[in-house]
Order: structure tokens, then C-alpha cells, then sequence
């Protein structure tokens, strides 16, 4: 595959929350304008159908919904769906889907019904990769059970699979061995908690949870972070880590959606499985929240 010049992955990607109504009803009109505010406020992208945006409760209908609807808010070079799937077969006809609706690239999650070994992996990935659009790696080894180390994803990269990793394992180290082993394989942070850490190590992207809610504070800390500017950046980590560190949290979409509440974005309800933050849960997020706004953050 043709790496496209410009890497659409790169910048501030944002792994957009769904809102939804009170009904459980996705808000594409919501949904439109949030994609629509997180530019405006220094956002370079966003990805539907992550984890963040409940793609596992989607009916397929609502899906493909959702990456049109962003598509129409920003234009394609600014949308990366989520292609993930439980078969290669289905994850490439989402690709499809995205391509046909004119993004520029997806984010796809190894084989995760079971603990797949590197054949299925690369198998997986190749299948993908024949949509024709540059895929992004997500290696989330917490939730998956599959580890997409330095080795496998330089061997992905190596074969024309994968452009770039989002990152999720909160190793930072990796980020070192990633260089030597596929330099022109972008790292794009994928735990906001670990933001600092990875965007000095060299990171080229960040695909980010709590600019949903927290958009310019966010993209001022990582501009800061990528840039070596550690007077700015270190004291509005400080400041935001705990917010950030929630969206390593099983509860992430919970907290983000209602720290958007709070700043006066809707973030609204969560689908089943999915239940309501604890008491003591939602007491610290809405303090940490709070507090961001007290400083200036949101």
C-alpha cells in the first residue's frame, strides 16, 4: 500500500463519546455538532466507533450512521472510524464502508474473540488492508488479550498492513524498541494518562478521550508535550492527570461523558452492558471536572 503523503492520523484525533438521547436513541444531530465543536476548539480529527463511542451496542444501521454523520460535519481527511470486529471478513467490509463515505484511514483492533496468535493477526490485518484505505493498529492488550508488540507490528508494518499503532498498554518503553525496529511507523498515544510519556518519546498523534470534554486544555498539553515545551506542558499535566487517568479506567466512557455534562456539553447516558458511574465514582469525577473548570481548563 501507497502511504498517502499527508498522515490524516497525525494531531489530536479525539475517540468521539456518542451522545445519546434519553430514550438510549443515538443524537446524530448532537453527535454532528459535537464532531463540529471539538475542531473548532483545536481538534485535528475525530474517531467514531471506538470503545469511547459504544460501538459494540451499535446496530449496524446506527454504525455506518454515525461515519457518515461525521463525515458530513468535517469532510472524510478528518474521520478515522473504528473498523473493528470479531471477523476479518466484517471488520473489512466496515473499512468499506468508511471508504466508500470518504475517510482517509481506520483504526482497527486485532482478532479479539479469542487470544489469536501471530498468524491470525497478520491474516487478520491483510484482510483489512485490501479495502484500500491505511489502517491504524489498535493494541489495547488489557482488553483484548492480544498484544501487538514492537516485533508483530514492525512485521505488520513491514508487509504494507499498518501505518501507524495507536498505543494502549501504558509501556512507554515500547515506544524506544517501535523506533528501531519500524522508524516510519507512527506512534499515536492511546491512554491519555500516559500522554506525556509517549509524546516525548516521539509520538506523531494522539487519539484522545478527554478532549471530549476538555478540548483546548487537551490540545495545548499535547502541542506543548510534542514539542518539547515541558514549562508549559508539565504543570497542565499535572493539572489534568486526574482526569486523564480515568480513561484508563473501566468506567472511561461513564466519566468522560459525564465530565462533559458537567462543562455543559451533552454527554447523557450509557447503553447496557454499561451502567451508571458509583456514587463515590461520579463524586470524583464531577470534583476533578470541577476543579478544571475552576483553573481555566475548560
Amino acid at each position: 500500500m501507497t502511504v498517502p503523503q499527508h498522515r490524516p492520523w497525525r494531531g489530536v484525533l479525539v475517540a468521539t463519546a456518542l451522545p445519546l438521547t434519553d430514550e438510549l436513541a443515538v443524537d446524530h444531530a448532537r453527535f454532528a455538532d459535537h464532531c463540529t465543536w471539538l475542531v473548532e476548539n483545536g481538534c485535528d480529527g475525530v474517531v467514531p466507533n471506538g470503545s469511547l463511542g459504544e460501538y459494540q451496542v451499535l446496530t449496524p444501521e446506527e454504525r455506518a450512521k454515525v461515519v457518515e454523520t461525521a463525515v458530513s460535519a468535517l469532510g472524510g481527511e478528518r474521520v478515522m472510524p473504528g473498523v473493528s470486529a470479531y471477523g476479518a471478513a466484517e471488520a473489512r467490509r466496515w473499512a468499506e464502508q468508511a471508504r466508500d463515505a470518504g475517510c482517509a484511514s481506520v483504526m482497527l483492533l486485532p482478532p479479539n474473540a479469542y487470544r489469536a496468535d501471530e498468524r491470525s493477526v497478520l491474516a487478520h490485518f491483510e484482510e483489512v488492508a485490501k479495502a484500500g484505505l491505511p489502517v491504524v493498529a489498535y493494541n489495547n492488550p488489557i482488553d483484548t488479550k492480544v498484544d501487538l508488540v514492537p516485533e508483530l507490528l514492525a512485521k505488520l508494518h513491514r508487509e504494507g498492513f499498518v501505518q501507524a499503532v495507536k498505543e494502549f498498554s501504558g509501556d512507554p518503553r515500547r515506544a524506544y524498541r517501535l523506533a528501531e525496529l519500524a522508524p516510519e511507523l507512527d506512534l499515536l498515544i492511546g491512554a491519555d494518562d500516559v500522554l506525556l510519556e509517549l509524546a516525548v518519546a516521539g509520538a506523531k498523534g494522539w487519539v484522545a478521550g478527554y478532549p471530549n470534554a476538555l478540548p483546548r486544555a487537551s490540545v495545548q498539553l499535547y502541542r506543548a508535550a510534542v514539542a518539547g515545551d515541558l514549562d508549559t506542558a508539565l504543570p497542565l499535566y499535572r493539572q489534568l492527570h486526574q482526569l486523564l487517568r480515568w480513561d484508563s479506567q473501566v468506567e472511561f466512557v461513564q466519566a468522560i461523558k459525564l465530565s462533559m455534562d458537567i462543562v455543559g456539553r451533552h454527554g447523557g447516558p450509557v447503553r447496557p452492558p454499561r451502567v451508571p458511574l458509583l456514587p463515590e465514582q461520579e463524586a470524583a469525577v464531577r470534583a476533578a471536572t470541577e476543579k478544571a473548570v475552576a483553573a481555566g481548563l475548560a
